[in-house]
């Protein structure tokens, strides 16, 4: 016999809710995407939901909302599981805590503790107060890694770094200048794009512009559905950049920002002051270089196309590391000819020494 909805653990609740809060990944930021769902007393599902954009209501009172639409009176004696802490504090919206409290929910199940140390486990206190139990750490792990962008950003006030290198098996990611621009595949430069969905700004260098003269947008059909085109940022050192580029003349020209003289540190407070959670380094390699010799990098996503250039730029433009830099949670992904290896670095208690990025 299969079991009750009444009989079904936690973690597999938990997992419903995780898989609402992935949809909004990339929609949210400066927040973090968060799920929900209410369960009934009978053990039914009654309302669902996830946080859709900042200033939008949060996943908890979507789901609240769902629930009401169907019978005020199932949300009395509830549970809601939520993947993050619900708020206790009032932002650009009120607190979930005190919805919680008024509709009679009388548990709440969250997967990560907020991130933010003022709040952290604070709705323990502020929910039992009320009689409410409160568990938390249900997949836990599984849960933390879709907000560590906004867990960075909160605890630092710098934004989560991913990289994308396209490079040749001889490791250049320029192939000679008679021949075109693209070195990777169709099927692996789509896969790329898909990161776009992900970044609040897409950094490139000066170099990258005037020689590539990239869009940089969200070109495919089924992606960014409710997302805004990413910020393109261009470094430069000179100033020297071509103005009928498409960055400065395409319909999405507003969404260019150009910042000059900035280390790659310095960098990346100005963006964060912004309130940019995650950025994706498309290009160059001295943007590339500068970022890895600054040890300011959380994800990488490295693809490898079955070609020998001879000659071009490398994919760090040279500059010398102190040390090797190894990835863990490595991942392998064949993408017909081409393949992506997908990691996280592991960094050394090594302080860097920052330069300016790009010419």
């Amino acid at each position: 016999m299969p079991p009750r909805a009444s009989d079904i653990p936690d973690a597999r609740r938990m997992g419903q809710a995780l898989d609402l809060a992935k949809r909004g990944i990339g929609l949210t930021s400066p927040n973090p995407p968060v799920g929900a769902i209410i369960v009934s007393t009978e053990g039914k599902v009654i309302g669902s939901g996830y946080h859709r954009k900042a200033g939008m209501p949060h996943a908890e009172i979507v789901a609240i909302d769902d629930a009401l639409q169907l019978n005020s009176r199932a949300l009395q004696g509830a549970t809601i599981y939520v993947t993050l802490e619900p708020c206790s504090t009032h932002g650009r919206t009120p607190p979930c805590t005190q919805t919680i409290k008024d509709v009679g929910i009388r548990r709440v199940v969250f997967g990560a503790a907020d991130p933010n140390p003022k709040h952290t486990n604070k709705s323990f206190t502020v929910l039992g107060a009320n009689g409410i139990q409160v568990t938390g750490g249900v997949l836990e792990q599984e849960c933390q890694e879709i907000i560590k962008p906004f867990t960075k950003w909160i605890m630092t006030g710098l934004p989560y770094v991913i990289v994308k290198v396209g490079q040749s098996l001889d490791g250049r990611i320029t192939r000679p200048p008679e021949e075109s621009q693209w070195l990777t595949s169709d099927s692996a430069r789509a896969h790329g794009r898909r990161l776009r969905v992900r970044a609040d700004a897409i950094i490139i260098g000066a170099e990258t512009l005037r020689k590539d003269n990239p869009q940089l947008t969200l070109r495919d059909a089924d992606l960014g559905m409710g997302k805004e085109q990413p910020w393109r940022v261009v470094l430069t050192r000179s100033g020297n950049l071509p103005p009928d580029a498409r960055l400065f003349t395409d319909e999405f020209k507003d969404r260019t920002l150009v910042l000059s003289n900035l280390t790659f540190p310095e960098l990346l407070k100005e963006l964060g002051s912004r309130g940019m959670t995650t950025i994706l380094i498309e290009g160059g390699g001295v943007v590339i270089g500068q970022a890895f010799q600054a040890q300011e990098v959380d994800e990488v996503h490295w693809y490898i196309a079955p070609r020998i250039c001879g000659n071009g730029r490398s994919p760090l433009a040279g500059f010398a590391l102190p040390h090797s830099v190894e990835l863990d949670d490595v991942r392998v992904l064949p993408l017909a000819d081409n393949v992506c290896i997908t990691g996280v670095p592991v960094w050394p208690d090594l302080m860097p020494n920052p330069s300016v990025p790009e010419a």
